[in-house]
């Protein structure tokens, strides 16, 4: 029997390839960041081509550095940066343009016009699809990507109609290279703005509004089955797993029982609440979304809170400012005072996501005094991410009327003590962090288990769950309402600069 199942993370700035044993434990990692293209302000691009580069290498580095060859890989899982959005020649294999991010606002005008659109019996508004697809008229979303991208490209709606241009998000576009099919699992569909919740099927009538082509999209499919076979450098290997990267790592954390939630802090941060069979519509600005679908079984549906902007907040003190060399550096700064000196960091670069979903508000630091030096920007900055997460299950309590005992914590960030006490102390619960930090990968590994029996059931991976360290709150609750108010009101100002 092989030993081994695999998981390739492809990430907003960075791919891993990480091998997993039975335990669900690290064997190898190996990572490769790619280039983040800025063409315009508030465009954000990658390179599909460069990406599939990195995922090739980082296959191959990692089995030889583990001494592991193919043959002993069960399966592969794949999950990926979601809304990031591709269109490619499906004869050629030539992308038509660079991959457009999620962070990327470009389609703000296309978003704003369908909004206003009242020529369909969709009612108007920013909430028009909500019914059907679980999700606001955002930038946010892969639809009015794909429409930008067909609209802006010469030819492209000519060649998409002409069925020569098929469209992926990150995973499809990896499943296709690796192994020749067109697929990509109810996680990823669901964050198109193109698939109705309850069908689990693209939706005709949102195709017509955004005039895309059905074509040119993939056949949707569950997030645990084998897709197809991969060819080299993992050749022979079942491509048997595909979530995106949230619900992989609501999957990774076990969390398979309604009101079981986990908190991801990566270059944006999501909050993830198993809400079981069920779709919950939210009233309070979150996403109802896929949590996962293994093979026959019925869909599991969670509430989502989306923050744009949390790591990224520090790579942008690191590369923007030159306060810090590496993101770790953040923590010794921000630990050379002991608050934020009266300052509040609203990092809304690309607008705000859950609960505002406000396009038009843009980054501010209020409060500024000359008492403040850089260490106060820095625990301001850590400090930001915390108090986005907090409006974020205020929002989450509010619709699943599920008051949180603990938070499940994963994702870079969770290693930054400062920044998790403080998030314990803003939300008044423990915030845990598992002994498998990367439980995007891990979750991804698990779906492509179950798919080829290499383990049996959702027992068998909850076996694997190991605490490593959790934080207890440490704050007076009049000190936390103190804080939060004042974060409130900083959030005012960052709307209507656009």
């Amino acid at each position: 029997m092989s030993k081994y199942i695999a998981s390739i993370d492809q990430g907003t700035t960075s791919t891993r390839f990480i091998l997993f044993d039975h335990a669900g434990s690290i064997v190898a990692v190996e990572q490769r960041e790619h280039t983040q293209i800025y063409p315009k302000p508030g465009w954000v691009e990658h390179d599909p081509l460069e990406i599939w580069t990195r995922t090739q290498e980082v296959i191959r580095t990692g089995l030889a550095k583990a001494g592991v060859g193919a043959a002993e890989v069960a399966a592969l899982g794949i999950t990926n940066q979601r809304e990031t959005t591709v269109v490619w020649d499906k004869t050629s294999g030539e992308p038509i343009y660079n991959a457009i991010v999620w962070q990327d606002t470009r389609t703000d005008e296309i978003c704003t016009a369908l909004a206003a659109d009242t020529s369909t019996t969709l009612s108007a508004g920013q909430n028009r699809l909500r019914q059907k697809t679980g999700l606001p008229l955002a930038t946010y979303f892969s639809g009015p990507k794909i429409k930008w991208i067909l609209d802006n490209v010469p030819e492209a709606r000519a060649r998409a109609e002409n069925g020569e241009l098929l469209f992926g998000n990150i995973d499809t576009w990896l499943i296709w290279n690796l192994t020749g099919v067109h697929v990509t699992d109810v996680t990823n569909a669901g964050r198109t703005l193109l698939m109705n919740l309850y069908t689990l099927d693209w939706d005709d009538e949102i195709l017509a509004l955004l005039d895309i082509p059905r074509a040119m999209l993939p056949q949707i499919r569950s997030s645990s089955e084998v897709y197809g076979t991969a060819r080299a450098p993992l050749g022979g290997v079942p491509v048997a797993g595909d979530l995106g990267d949230q619900h992989a790592a609501l999957f990774g954390q076990t969390c398979f029982l309604p009101g079981e939630a986990k908190n991801t802090y990566g270059t944006g941060c999501f909050m993830l609440l198993n809400t079981g069979e069920t779709p919950v519509a939210s009233k309070n600005g979150l996403l109802t979304t896929l949590a996962y679908k293994i093979g026959n079984q019925p869909a599991v549906y969670a509430l989502e809170g989306s923050i744009a902007i949390a790591g990224a907040l520090v790579q942008w003190l690191r590369d923007n400012l030159g306060l810090i060399e590496n993101s770790a550096d953040v923590e010794t700064l921000a630990s050379m005072v002991s608050d934020n000196g009266g300052i509040y960091f609203v990092p809304a670069f690309s607008g705000l996501f859950a609960p505002y979903w406000r396009s038009d508000a843009r980054g501010v630091i209020v409060g500024l005094t000359r008492f403040v030096n850089k260490g106060h920007i820095a625990r301001a900055a850590l400090e930001a991410t915390a108090y986005q997460v907090r409006e974020v299950l205020d929002a989450m309590e509010k619709d699943s009327g599920v008051k949180l005992t603990a938070l499940k914590a994963d994702g870079g960030m969770v290693f930054n003590e400062t920044l998790m006490q403080f998030q314990s102390d803003l939300l008044g619960v423990p915030v845990i962090r598992p002994k498998v930090a990367e439980t995007t990968a891990l979750g991804a590994a698990y779906a492509a288990g179950l798919a080829v029996g290499f383990w049996q059931d959702f027992n068998e991976l909850r076996a694997n769950w190991g605490l490593d360290k959790a934080w207890s709150p440490q704050m007076e609750s009049e000190q936390r309402a103190s804080l939060y108010a004042a974060w409130k009101k900083a959030v005012t100002r960052t709307f209507g600069w656009v």
